[in-house]
């Protein structure tokens, strides 16, 4: 009876989706409850060692992990699609996302600028607007547990954590971007482990290295639903040390009531750069507040439709997540001998989180109506690595190799109340060791080829120190839980240049997820009392995928195209079961599917975009064979521009997307009513003026009223939850730099 708030969204990573329960049916009050726990490029087939100083000055310390690319390549320099590749990934379809395409997109937050120039990413988002916390990115169709199936990358360092919260892209700011690598599929696996598995989203950070002795910018803003912000970055050279900081503060009130939202960020570098050594220390802080206003139910069996009648009202009025994370990094990048060079660094990440889930109209506990949960997560890393760039028979070559060590302890207490004695008090420690190989060969001066390997150990101890006497209690402890598994990654991959004009690439990979403790928390038979209860065992088998991709590129003048089809199939992907309502593996599923992006630079003033794709996510066997996998649409498209009027005093910019209707969360069976297809369209106006700068923008400005996420009823027909997201909505923004 503790699970008495309904699963929204169990499945959907690290996203609280609290129902109301009297408008569902009783059967699905008893689900399960969610849980808010919630690379400059380098030429492989000739030396450059101005971009391996360049790629050692960065101060990230994987300098050695992101640096082949094939050779007549390079990024578009408009910001679209890059022809270059990530990490040697050699033969993967790769978008880049420059610093000047964040500056001139309307979308106010990262996930949404991703969608907006990346073909074939989704997102699913809650609350939208300003608020983009919570918000997922899915690449290559992974619906509900895209996050899990997604590496978020910070300066070639993974992010992602062994909880099912995963990144929240809403704690990096913005300001402290200088690009993004996106690389579809799931060759990013041989590099960086798992989570590789739909693609991997590298976000490469500024730190003030080369830049003048002293630089300031500040900026302010206001907008819709009462949003106020401000960001600042500053920074010191001197010699070769270097200093600098970037940070932001966004609060808003939210569409929804109960959907008030605060985000502070920081990022602090200091760096030292020579030309045979570089050190860096890198330290961070991020501190979010979340007001969860739950969703609006739609029932036509006994007229309901909140959609209708009040979109914006709220059914869990004070349910709400908050989180605080702190990290740090330190390491340095030595150049033993020309063309060798030694890569050491090491981190610590700390993530706590407190939330609350009420069942009834009050914020008082009481029997049967609420949950507390208090988490905190800490991670250890050190992940030294060799860079070694030679002739190789008299052809260009680069090998990569290295050890990734990650120790992550998890304790989580869930009861009845902050402040009451827990029911459960998880503690999980997993640790992680693995080693890998990556080597790129120019085989010709027209033909790259890359072949990696990885192994990789995952020991975890899970045990519930369980409380059966602990206030409101109904529920049973877990069996405790200690598994030793070594799996591998493999990537295989190759690029032929036909002209300077036109290049074919293709690749074969194989990936692998590891379950996360949340899904373990919640796997096993049912507990809930009214379907015989049984303890949870922690035991899920741990998710695989076998890829191949194909697809061209071309880069002529002002015109840049990358095409791509892939072809991907899983065995034992991790899903919520909303039936029995714990965490299982599914049958084997498929993705595949077709991804275009073009962009066009006209003159010096004057880029175009676009981009669609076609994806497909489906069962192949078992009693949803041949069904959609749920959140994902099978027809995506953008499209946009960038247009200096008048020198840099008046810049406009648009941007368009689109996406077909998506099967709802809870409908493998696919008999309820798909989420409708929408786009939206937002604009931007801006432009500077010596030291001061300023921007309006417009999103959504036609004023569609949709939702890209909502729930489906396990036993009542036509009824469901879904999340509203806001109409237009207005930001206007002003600062100077100094």
């Amino acid at each position: 009876m503790s699970r008495f708030v309904i699963a929204a969204r169990r499945c959907c990573a690290g996203i609280v989706a609290a129902v109301s329960f009297h408008l569902l049916d009783l059967s699905v009050t008893h689900a399960q409850q969610a849980v808010a726990e919630q690379l400059p490029p380098v030429e492989v087939t000739r030396p450059d060692d101005q971009n391996r100083t360049r790629a050692r000055a960065t101060g990230d310390g994987d300098a050695g992990r992101r640096r082949a690319t094939p050779s007549g390549t390079g990024s578009s320099g408009s910001g679209s699609e890059a022809v270059a590749n990530n990490g040697g990934i050699i033969g993967a379809a790769t978008t880049v996302i420059t610093a000047a395409d964040i500056a001139h997109a309307p979308s106010q937050t990262l996930a949404e600028i991703v969608a907006g120039q990346v073909p074939g990413a989704q997102i699913t988002t809650f609350y939208g607007g300003q608020i983009g916390a919570k918000t997922n990115v899915d690449l290559r169709g992974f619906g509900a547990f895209a996050t899990a199936n997604t590496l978020v990358l910070v300066n070639g360092r993974r992010l992602n954590d062994i909880d099912m919260a995963q990144v929240d892209l809403s704690t990096i700011p913005l300001n402290s971007i200088e690009r993004i690598e996106v690389t579809r599929g799931n060759s990013g696996a041989v590099l960086y482990g798992d989570n590789a598995v739909g693609g991997v989203i590298n976000i490469v950070t500024r730190n003030g290295v080369g830049g003048p002795p002293a630089t300031a910018r500040i900026e302010a803003g206001f907008g819709s639903f009462k949003t106020r912000l401000g960001n600042v970055s500053t920074s010191l050279n001197s010699g070769p040390w270097s200093t600098s900081f970037y940070g932001n503060a966004v609060g808003t009130d939210g569409y929804r009531d109960n959907n008030r939202y605060s985000q502070e960020n920081g990022v602090g570098n200091l760096n030292y750069t020579t030309p045979g050594l570089t050190a860096f220390l890198t330290v961070t802080g991020d501190n979010q507040e979340l007001r969860l206003p739950g969703g609006r139910t739609v029932d036509p069996s006994i007229g309901v439709d909140e959609l209708a009648t009040n979109r914006r009202g709220t059914s869990t009025p004070f349910n709400y997540a908050n989180q605080q994370g702190f990290g740090a990094t330190a390491g340095f990048t030595k150049t033993l001998v020309n063309g060798v060079d030694l890569v050491v660094d090491g981190g610590l990440r700390d993530k706590r989180q407190q939330s609350a889930f009420f069942s009834s109209p009050t914020p008082v506990p009481a029997f049967f109506t609420s949950t507390y949960v208090d988490a905190d997560l800490t991670t250890w890393s050190i992940t030294p690595r060799l860079s070694v760039k030679s002739l190789l028979l008299g052809m260009p070559s680069q090998l990569l190799t290295g050890v990734d060590y990650y120790d992550a302890s998890f304790r989580q207490n869930r009861g009845a109340g902050q402040g009451l004695a827990p029911w459960h008090n998880y503690d999980l420690r997993q640790r992680t060791v693995a080693g890998y190989i990556q080597h790129t060969v120019g085989l010709a001066p027209t033909t790259d080829v890359s072949y990696g390997a990885r192994v990789q150990n995952i020991n975890l101890a899970a045990r519930d120190n369980f409380d059966p006497r602990a206030p409101f209690n109904a529920d049973i402890g877990a069996l405790p839980l200690r598994t030793d598994e070594t799996q591998y990654a493999l990537h295989l991959g190759a690029e032929h240049r036909l002209s300077d004009s036109v290049a074919l690439f293709g690749r074969a990979a194989r990936a692998f997820r590891t379950p996360d403790v949340d899904e373990r928390v919640s796997s096993g038979p049912s507990f809930d009392p009214f379907f015989n209860p049984l303890p949870q065992t922690f035991q899920l088998k741990t998710q695989t995928s076998q890829d191949i991709e194909g697809g061209l590129r071309i880069r002529a003048g002002g015109l840049q195209m990358q095409s791509s089809l892939y072809l991907m199939d899983l065995a034992n992907e991790i899903h919520f079961n909303p039936v029995l309502f714990y965490n299982t593996n599914l049958d084997p599923t498929r993705r595949y599917g077709s991804e275009t992006s073009v962009s066009y630079r006209i003159n010096d003033a004057l880029l175009l975009r676009s981009g669609m794709a076609y994806t497909r996510a489906v069962f192949r066997e078992g009693i949803w064979a041949g069904n959609d996998v749920p959140l994902v649409s099978r027809y995506t498209a953008s499209a946009g521009l960038t247009w200096n009027v008048w020198q840099n005093y008046l810049v406009f910019d648009a941007t368009a997307r689109f996406w077909s209707e998506r099967r709802m969360d809870n409908d493998q069976a696919g008999t309820q009513k798909p989420i409708p297809a929408n786009g939206t369209i937002d604009l931007k106006l801006s432009g500077q003026y010596e030291r001061y700068f300023w921007s309006l923008s417009v999103n959504n400005l036609l004023n569609a009223l949709y939702y890209d996420y909502a729930i489906a009823s396990t036993f009542t027909d036509g009824r469901f939850s879904a999340y509203p997201l806001p109409g237009r909505s207005y930001l206007l923004k002003a600062g100077a730099k100094f």
